[in-house]
């Protein structure tokens, strides 16, 4: 492979060899995520000497950076610096093994375009849990990594003999994709595989509740498609029924079928048109103890099922149970996950939290039907309906929550709720209306009039910011919702700010 090398940024080294090397490999996909990840590292470690084989993604701006080297170089490369960091393709792992590193591996994302499907995703989760790789899914993450391993080298370092010779070892990598990628034909009606996973413990497949999930969705055949994949490739061992809830759409029959065990059932939207009613219809047509949510835009990733489940079986007082999320948004991802697991009525009044997504939910359906009430259909345009069914159960009880991510989130420009300002100030001010318990909690008082403050300004209805903008400052000076509201009132485009916000994997 002949070499081609783009212009290094000066550094002054003593060394002639770089410190910390990166191989993105060959694959024509651009991964220039990754790359923005080490320049951000090379930018904090200026005493560092970083090397970019960028393959066919952008070249670094503070790193070195070279398109291509040849098997040897790199592998002379890789043997000769402190840490290495891959992509998930198996080749770029076995050499990194081979040279002595337990590499830190950035798998490539389908979402976000970097590859043609999800087996980095899958082929990487296995090479962790065999303790045979470090994986990274976050900016922060990487640069965590990249210090402990230069703090403590020993953990990052492995006998290239463990592997058994290279070739062997891409052998054992290519037979284990060839398994994992042929899971696609879940989707397509097959069986999945009934062995526990890790979070099973030493239960049997028929201790494994079946678990109903209801996907309301609304002119996305695309996106629907995918998280219909998703959800029948969980490693779950029950039963998983799928309802796909039509609302105020044409139903496509076709997605129905009731083989093996992932059965998916077809409906339309019976109750009041929207989100919540649709989620409604779904949980009244299943019979099953335990319901999940996913939106038709999301993705579960495939323990995210099974690690929910097992808290209910050991719990049985629990009556849902949420999980982190990765949120993606134009190319972007951004990990946010809660540390605490265990979520009270109060913590909720006091902050959203976001990572409770309605795509995370799962809940014992005796705690809707007869307990506190379905989806509420009386909120507006059905906009923060998934806040306020967490406010209710929270209130009969903590929401539990795993601290780590199980859903991958899209957020894009065709959001129901995108520009839909006076929906959301209305909805708003009913939550203000019917939960009086947020005057008793200034910090959330002030959150939740910042967001009506914004979406009045974002309308055009001047005034009206103007004097949910002085409520909040009221309740909460440093309320940043207030100030990025007086942005849009001084003509600021909304517009603008959501997207900053969501490339940082924020809302308002």
């Amino acid at each position: 492979m002949t070499e081609q090398t783009t212009r290094p940024v000066p550094r002054s080294h003593d060394s002639d060899h770089p410190d910390v090397v990166v191989s993105l490999g060959t694959d024509h996909h651009a991964f220039d995520r990754l790359v923005r990840w080490v320049d951000d590292c090379a930018r904090r470690r200026r005493d560092l000497r970083f090397l970019v084989q960028h393959g066919h993604s952008a070249a670094p701006a503070v790193a070195e950076g070279t398109p291509f080297l040849s098997g040897e170089d790199l592998g002379g490369y890789m043997r000769r610096a402190q840490v290495v960091i891959t992509h998930g393709g198996p080749g770029s792992i076995v050499q990194a093994r081979g040279s002595g590193h337990l590499p830190i591996v950035v798998p490539r994302d389908p979402e976000l375009d970097e590859h043609v499907d999800d087996h980095q995703l899958l082929f990487v989760r296995r090479l962790e849990e065999a303790d045979r790789v470090r994986s990274c899914v976050s900016p922060q993450q990487l640069s965590a990594l990249v210090d402990k391993a230069l703090a403590s080298p020993d953990g990052f370092r492995v006998r290239p003999s463990d592997d058994d010779g290279a070739e062997r070892a891409a052998l054992r990598a290519g037979e284990l994709i060839d398994l994992l990628t042929s899971t696609d034909g879940v989707a397509e009606g097959a069986t999945a595989a009934t062995t526990a996973t890790a979070t099973a413990g030493d239960r049997t497949v028929d201790t494994w509740p079946e678990v109903t999930v209801v996907v309301p969705t609304r002119d996305r055949p695309e996106l629907l498609r995918r998280t219909l994949r998703a959800v029948a490739g969980q490693d779950y061992p029950g039963r998983i029924t799928t309802i796909v809830v039509f609302d105020n759409d044409q139903p496509d029959p076709s997605l129905a079928h009731s083989g093996g065990d992932r059965p998916v059932r077809v409906v339309t939207n019976t109750l009041t048109p929207g989100l919540a009613g649709a989620r409604n219809t779904g949980v009244l047509a299943a019979d099953t103890e335990l319901v999940a949510f996913c939106d038709d835009d999301d993705i579960w990733l495939p323990g995210k099922l099974s690690a929910q489940v097992a808290v209910m079986l050991d719990e049985p007082g629990t009556e849902m149970v949420c999980c982190g999320i990765r949120v993606v948004y134009d190319r972007t991802e951004a990990v946010r996950t809660l540390d605490s697991t265990s979520v009270t009525f109060g913590d909720l009044l006091g902050s959203r939290l976001a990572e409770l997504h309605p795509s995370t939910f799962l809940i014992r359906r005796r705690a809707m039907i007869g307990g506190c009430g379905t989806v509420s259909e009386e909120i507006p345009g059905s906009y923060a309906e998934d806040y306020e069914l967490l406010l209710r159960l929270a209130r009969r009880g903590p929401i539990r929550n795993i601290p780590e991510p199980g859903v991958r989130v899209l957020w894009h420009h065709r959001s129901h709720f995108s520009g839909r300002w006076r929906t959301v100030s209305t909805a708003l001010r009913w939550l203000l209306d019917r939960y009086p318990e947020f005057a008793l909690v200034p910090r959330g008082y002030a959150r939740v009039a910042g967001q009506i403050a914004f979406a009045e300004a974002s309308a055009g209805r001047r005034g009206a910011a103007l004097r949910w903008i002085r409520a909040t400052v009221r309740n909460r000076p440093a309320e940043g919702r207030a100030y990025l509201a007086l942005m849009v009132v001084c003509g600021v485009p909304a517009g603008w700010i959501i997207r900053m916000l969501h490339l940082r994997g924020r809302g308002v």
